[in-house]
């Protein structure tokens, strides 16, 4: 308490209040600046880490745009994933910013006008004769100053040149984005179609083992079989039951994933449809030269590196035209009006309009150099763009080579399969009717069976291979996003 009293008559009522102020300043600024963490072993936790956890966390009720009860074909979720992804509307944005890029280089075209105002005053003491006076002069200007470039020898152009290459390469990577989630979404597609149909093949190997289990059963209370018969055929069964299970646990991660692809949360259920009400296309007619002429024509990202070779030589043209002069025109004009005084005097007023124009040209004669390694620099670019270019095209070359190896590749796996299903389900009927009448043994009924489970596994993945394997091609070839209707908005 007496330490309170002898500081307030120490600082003064008048200037408590700026101390508080002061003090309340102090403390706001400590306790909203950012600092690093206080010591290199312990994490860092703060208010400011709460809210980004608050912005952050996921919607209780987050809606979606997918039906539970609708049954979602390829072509309606790829239309889904272009409108929900957020991939899609960063690329777009970055595209209508490069618009706006090529818009601020054309404006250079066009002359500047800008209009000033200026009002001060001025006081001081002027000496006169053998006295001094006090002085006091304001003054009030406006006017407009006009600034126009009349000739540059091609830099304004080539900057020009260069935002229409930019703004192609970002309508490119635009359609390279849209490329890339067509893909994605059907390569999630299909690993729900694959997921799907495996686990129908489980069901159904399921039923044979149960069909065998009780078989083997049914001989052993007829004394026809042993105990270790039947506890082999329960083996089988319950190793398909886990088959199953562990199958339902990939579906459920690929339909996440095919939700991640759409942009939605994967808590959102979504239904396709099954693999056998889709055709399985069994010929392709295109060679492998044809695909890979048609991926130099068609592929965004290819496109994208043309369009960076265009900005390189644009810049070397700009680079060369700053070792010529630079014309420009300027003219300014406007009323200017003064008031001034001197002591024991009165006040005199003055206003005119004040106005000029001018040609001005400007030339570099000496830069140490700069310009010289700017345009090194620009050649450089150019030629390392196109050696980028260059390098694309081989990959391009060799991603559809593989492609569409894979394509062929499929169609023969397809084929086996298909046998392989056709012998195995023949030779598990044929064992399970002979271990029936007590001609073939429990473990020759067992094998087919898994044989058959394995076909049927081969199969799916088989049909889901040539499917995946179709999207494959059309997305290193980008057929995938040709013969589309434009998009005004992702």
């Amino acid at each position: 308490m007496l330490f309170s009293t002898i500081l307030l008559s120490w600082i003064g009522p008048r200037n408590l209040a700026w101390v508080a102020f002061f003090s309340i300043l102090l403390y706001a600024s400590r306790g909203t600046c950012q600092r690093a963490p206080t010591s290199p072993d312990h994490p860092w936790h703060s208010y400011e880490e709460q809210e980004f956890k608050n912005e952050m966390r996921l919607p209780r009720n987050p809606v979606s745009p997918i039906d539970p009860a609708k049954t979602y074909t390829l072509p309606e979720l790829i239309d889904l994933a272009e409108t929900q992804n957020p991939e899609t509307r960063n690329s777009w944005e970055h595209a209508r910013a490069q618009a706006d890029t090529l818009g601020i280089a054309r404006s250079e075209l066009y002359p500047t006008l800008a209009a000033t105002a200026l009002a001060e005053i001025n006081r001081g003491v002027v000496f006169s004769g053998t006295s001094f006076y006090r002085q006091t002069i304001s003054g009030v200007d406006g006017g407009l100053d006009l600034s126009y470039t009349v000739f540059d020898f091609g830099a304004r152009s080539s900057r020009i040149g260069a935002a229409k290459a930019g703004v192609l390469a970002a309508n490119f990577a635009f359609n390279d984005t849209h490329r890339q989630i067509i893909y994605q979404v059907e390569r999630a597609y299909y690993s729900v179609l694959n997921a799907v149909g495996q686990i129908s093949a489980a069901e159904a190997s399921l039923t044979n083992a149960l069909a065998v289990q009780r078989a083997a059963e049914d001989r052993l209370k007829q004394g026809l079989a042993t105990s270790p018969d039947v506890l082999e055929a329960r083996s089988a069964a319950a190793q398909a039951e886990y088959e199953l299970q562990a199958l339902q646990g990939v579906k459920e991660i690929s339909r996440g994933t095919l939700a991640t692809a759409l942009g939605i949360f994967p808590t959102s259920l979504i239904q396709v449809q099954p693999l056998d009400e889709l055709v399985i296309p069994d010929s392709f007619s295109n060679t492998v030269e044809q695909s890979i002429d048609r991926a130099f024509e068609q592929r965004p990202d290819l496109m994208q590196q043309l369009a960076e070779v265009r900005s390189a030589n644009a810049q070397i043209k700009e680079a060369r035209a700053a070792y010529y002069p630079t014309l420009s025109f300027n003219a300014s004009a406007g009323p200017r009006s003064f008031y001034a005084s001197q002591q024991s005097l009165p006040w005199e007023h003055t206003g005119n309009w004040e106005g000029g124009a001018g040609l001005s040209l400007t030339w570099s004669l000496f830069d140490g150099g700069a310009r010289k390694h700017k345009l090194a620099q620009a050649k450089a670019d150019a030629l390392a763009s196109e050696a980028r270019v260059n390098a694309a095209r081989d990959r391009v070359a060799d991603e559809v080579w593989t492609a569409y190896s894979k394509f062929q590749t499929a169609f023969r796996e397809r084929q086996a399969a298909t046998e392989l299903l056709a012998a195995a389900s023949q030779s598990y009927a044929a064992a399970l009717e002979s271990y029936s009448h007590g001609v073939r043994s429990l473990l020759d009924v067992t094998a087919a069976q898994q044989t058959l489970a394995q076909a049927r596994s081969t199969d799916v993945l088989a049909r889901t291979a040539i499917l995946s394997s179709v999207a494959e091609l059309a997305f290193q070839t980008g057929t995938s996003i040709q013969s589309r209707a434009p998009r005004k908005e992702p």
